[in-house]
C-alpha cells in the first residue's frame, strides 16, 4: 500500500505531528499517539531524519513509518511507558 509513498515533509503544532507525503495527502495524528514526541522539545522533534519508509529522531529513539500512519498506528513499542499528557 505505502511502498510508493514517502514523507516530504514532517511539522509540529502543539498537539499533532503532520507529515506531508509524495502524492500530495497530510497525514495529522495526535503528539499522544507518540510518547517520546510528546515528552520531547520543539528542538529535539525539529531533528527529524525522513528517509523514503518513514521518520527516524535519534535523540528521542523514536521510528514512524509512513505504512503504520497509513494503517492509523500510533506508538508500537512493548514497553507501557507513562506518559503526561
Amino acid at each position: 500500500m505505502s511502498s510508493s509513498v514517502s514523507p516530504t515533509n514532517v511539522r509540529f503544532d502543539e498537539d499533532s505531528l503532520w507529515v506531508e507525503l509524495s502524492d500530495g495527502r497530510t497525514i495529522g495524528v495526535p503528539l499522544a499517539w507518540f510518547p517520546r514526541l510528546l515528552r520531547g522539545t520543539a528542538q529535539q522533534r525539529e531533528q527529524v531524519r525522513i528517509t523514503s519508509r518513514g521518520l527516524h529522531w535519534d535523540g528521542l529513539d523514536e521510528d514512524i513509518s509512513v505504512a503504520g500512519l497509513l494503517r492509523g498506528l500510533g506508538d508500537q513499542s512493548t514497553s507501557n511507558e507513562p506518559f503526561a499528557a
